[in-house]
């Protein structure tokens, strides 16, 4: 009973200092609560003269920027302007280049052509003056040699400028080189499906063909049963 005793007294022993030194603490304030340093903070900043430098020198720094940036503008806007004009004059000079091309772009084979027209003039001219019964023969002579001349000088115009005319007899028939005008029966040595006749000649440029042939293809002959 009596170590109860003493230990009752010992709470409230213990129990009495604990509630005097939470009400001392209310009392007091710390030096460095945060109370202390928040009036103080008060007290310093009503002192200090106010801050005018700060929005001064912002405002330089934005102006100077606004001008840069306005200058970096009309730089731009002028290289643009300049750009789109040139681009403008080289799509006309482009476009003329293209209406010189297509008026002028056959200006070589022409002036070819040219020289197979004096050929044909000249023959044309001997026919007329040797009209007599008695010069026939020189005449047709000279018709020939003409038109020797004038079928050379066109083999070689067409060479030279990629024309070149097809001979499509024994080939396979190709509906995208020949026109079909009719069959004929195959005869000795001729495939069926393959060109036996030609009625017009095709011609190609440059390996494309700008007229096709007309041809007949020969087809395997039915019997008669």
């Amino acid at each position: 009973m009596a170590a109860r005793s003493l230990w009752a007294v010992r709470w409230r022993v213990q129990r009495l200092l604990s509630s005097s030194a939470a009400s001392d603490g209310r009392g007091c304030l710390h030096p460095f609560s945060t109370a202390t340093q928040r009036t103080a903070g008060e007290d310093c900043s009503s002192e200090d003269p106010p801050d005018e430098l700060g929005p001064s020198l912002a405002e330089r720094a934005l102006k100077l920027k606004a001008i840069k940036l306005e200058k970096e503008v009309q730089d731009l806007t002028v290289r643009y302007q300049r750009a789109v004009a040139d681009g403008e004059n080289i799509r006309r000079r482009t476009q003329r280049c293209v209406e010189d091309a297509k008026i002028f772009g056959i200006q070589s084979f022409c002036k070819d052509l040219v020289e197979v027209a004096d050929i044909l003039e000249k023959t044309t001219e001997c026919i007329s003056e040797e009209t007599e019964l008695g010069d026939q023969k020189l005449t047709l002579e000279k018709i020939f040699r003409g038109l020797s001349l004038l079928e050379a000088k066109l083999k070689s115009v067409f060479a030279k400028h990629g024309l070149e005319k097809m001979t499509p007899i024994g080939d396979k028939y190709d509906p995208h080189k020949h026109e079909l005008i009719c069959h004929v029966p195959a005869g000795v040595g001729v495939q069926p499906g393959t060109v036996a006749l030609v009625r017009q000649d095709g011609y190609k440029l440059h390996g494309r063909t700008i007229r096709l042939a007309q041809v007949e293809v020969a087809v395997e002959s039915q019997r008669r049963l």
